[in-house]
């Protein structure tokens, strides 16, 4: 089936009780067994919940994976994944990944004995020089956030499969409207449903999608295990969200090349970063590996730019952190979503003050664009 009517049909049948076309939210902790050793495949909702289940096998379908399961965030479905390792192992990252990763595996994950080096997974030789023999995954962002820094994850999977390494691909910015990542190789996708998926700004959760059936296997036992679970009706919220996805990510993605040329015209900016810009050093891998750019943009402020003012004079974008919902939100990366990567680490790869990061909404795309321009003419 084709993109759109997966997701508006995957993992969704009509409610046999009743014949809801829309899945019911099973709002419900346990289920009544028949006798003694005879259910209905359902004993309690941390386990197994009708609602998730018609999720995960919708996320399954989009990505073209084995198997995929629903978190309560995005980082308890990254934290999953990093249970497939154990202490003494080392994993190579992204140096540019979303702040909140860099803080799970540098101020939790390090402290019960997992290692990381954070390097630029654009240039594959650098992957290679930072292999150790103890090394067990390669996870990276595609494009990073908020530098919008493109990795070729077919080469990176190739390397992983090579040297037995499992290879990790957070998918949230392009989702698999745009980009599939195991199509490419990769072995395990992680998303916040939070952004794209959910669409709508009032859902938090996760996700974690398979390749291969002993990471599906492993991962399911945990979900289980640690319980850090979608609830239902959250499942049934990015459920909805994803019927519209392919239309919403169509509208994200024609907003955001406009408003990424708008900008790139403007004086006061002195440079964009955007993907589909051909003027963006990796234009040409981001339209091998994908088929769109998505509506996710940063850009830097020109010298002489109050920043403050810039920011204090959005009027129809809201200053906001996260990403990936139908209204515009602007952030500040440095002081925002990445305020706890280090000072120093976040001058040396570009996130200083004057970089704003933009999720490109769906709005008349001539509104977003006279707002920007208007806070930039103030500013």
């Amino acid at each position: 089936m084709g993109i759109s009517t997966d997701a508006i049909h995957a993992g969704v049948r009509p409610d046999p009780t009743t014949g809801a076309v829309m899945t019911p939210i099973y709002q419900t902790s346990t289920y009544a067994y028949e006798g003694l050793g005879r259910g209905k495949g359902y004993d309690y909702a941390r386990t197994i919940n009708p609602t998730r289940s018609a999720l995960e096998e919708n996320l399954a379908a989009l990505e073209g994976g084995r198997a995929a399961y629903a978190f309560a965030s995005g980082m308890s479905a990254i934290h999953t994944v990093m249970t497939l390792l154990k202490t003494g192992d080392h994993v190579i990252v992204g140096d540019n990944v979303y702040g909140g990763t860099y803080r799970l595996f540098s101020r939790v994950l390090e402290d019960f004995g997992l290692r990381f080096t954070y390097v630029d997974t654009s240039r594959l030789e650098e992957v290679e020089r930072a292999l150790r023999p103890e090394t067990r995954m390669v996870y990276i962002e595609t494009p990073t956030n908020p530098i919008m820094v493109l990795s070729d994850i077919e080469a990176v999977a190739t390397l992983c499969r090579g040297r037995g390494l499992v290879s990790v691909v957070d998918n949230t910015f392009l989702t698999p409207v745009y980009q599939r990542p195991l199509r490419l190789g990769a072995d395990i996708v992680v998303h916040s449903t939070t952004k794209y998926l959910n669409g709508h700004s009032d859902s938090v959760g996760g996700a974690v999608i398979l390749a291969r059936a002993e990471h599906a296997e492993r991962i399911k036992f945990v979900q289980n295990s640690a319980g850090a679970i979608l609830s239902p009706f959250d499942s049934w919220l990015v459920l909805r969200g994803i019927k519209t996805l392919p239309l919403r990510m169509r509208a994200h993605d024609a907003n955001g090349r406009a408003v990424a040329e708008a900008l790139s015209r403007n004086p006061k900016v002195s440079r964009v970063l955007y993907p589909g810009l051909k003027t963006h050093p990796q234009h040409a891998l981001a339209s091998r590996q994908a088929t769109g750019y998505g509506g996710m943009i940063s850009f830097v402020l020109g010298p002489g730019v109050d920043v403050r003012c810039f920011f204090d004079s959005l009027r129809l974008c809201a200053l906001a952190e996260s990403l990936g919902g139908i209204e515009t939100l602007v952030c500040q990366p440095s002081t925002m979503t990445h305020a706890s990567v280090p000072e120093e680490d976040r001058a040396r790869l570009g996130i200083t003050d004057n970089l704003a990061r933009i999720s490109v909404g769906c709005e008349d795309v001539e509104d977003i664009i006279a707002d920007l321009e208007q806070a930039l003419s103030r500013a």
